[in-house]
């Protein structure tokens, strides 16, 4: 299985012959290596329904016939849309062809904003944990700290988390150590930072101060494999 980082939230797992899109937030993202008019998807999973994370599904879904996952209201905006949209909600699982989702907790906020101002209300904001032959990444989505994360360490075996640290809109990067012992994933990878000035944050040095698990500051396109 390979697992990929490519700017901002997003994330691409290839493994079991499909390839899967976490917040593929593409266009407008100056840190995405990925052209949203090529990029490959029979997968998007969604974390929750800010524009920084839903991007650019739309056209992706539209063009390959991928499958959306998504909190419930959120996938019923995409089916209105007249897109493939499973919906779910916090702390339902399911088990899709691919592999298992199962949706945690997030503490944020969650709405899309359509091209004339309107706001849509997409549900409540959510973290993602994906298992496939037995191994599990955790997207742990935007969110502050909160102890549920403790839990979500002890009652599952991560091997990769990707968790916020940029500061503003999530946790920054001292409260996303704290998380990482939380979780106590095998590796940890820094998410959410740089794209914005307001965000803007020492990946590397956030890696290196990791204390639990191993900490990888990955580039756009690079990719650990599980």
């Amino acid at each position: 299985m390979q697992v990929s980082y490519h700017g901002h939230s997003v994330v691409r797992v290839k493994a079991n012959n499909h390839t899967i899109l976490i917040d593929p937030f593409i266009n407008g993202n100056d840190l995405c290596d990925l052209d949203a008019n090529t990029v490959d998807a029979d997968v998007i999973l969604l974390t929750h329904g800010h524009n920084d994370h839903v991007g650019d599904t739309i056209e992706i879904a539209q063009r390959t016939g991928a499958q959306i996952v998504a909190i419930n209201e959120l996938a019923v905006y995409l089916t209105q849309k007249g897109l493939n949209a499973h919906g779910m909600n916090i702390g339902g699982a399911y088990d899709f062809d691919f592999g298992r989702v199962k949706y945690t907790r997030a503490y944020h906020s969650s709405s899309y904003e359509e091209a004339d101002g309107t706001f849509i209300y997409t549900g409540m904001p959510a973290g993602i944990l994906l298992t496939i032959d037995n191994k599990t990444i955790y997207h742990v989505g935007d969110t502050a700290l909160f102890s549920d994360l403790k839990l979500i360490g002890e009652m599952n075996s991560i091997d990769v988390a990707f968790i916020p640290i940029g500061d503003n809109f999530t946790m920054g990067p001292d409260e996303a150590l704290i998380a990482a012992d939380w979780i106590n994933a095998k590796t940890v990878i820094p998410v959410h930072y740089n794209t914005f000035p307001v965000i803007e944050q020492d990946g590397d040095t956030f890696a290196q101060n990791v204390r639990t698990g191993e900490g990888k500051a990955l580039k756009a396109g690079e990719s650990i494999n599980l």
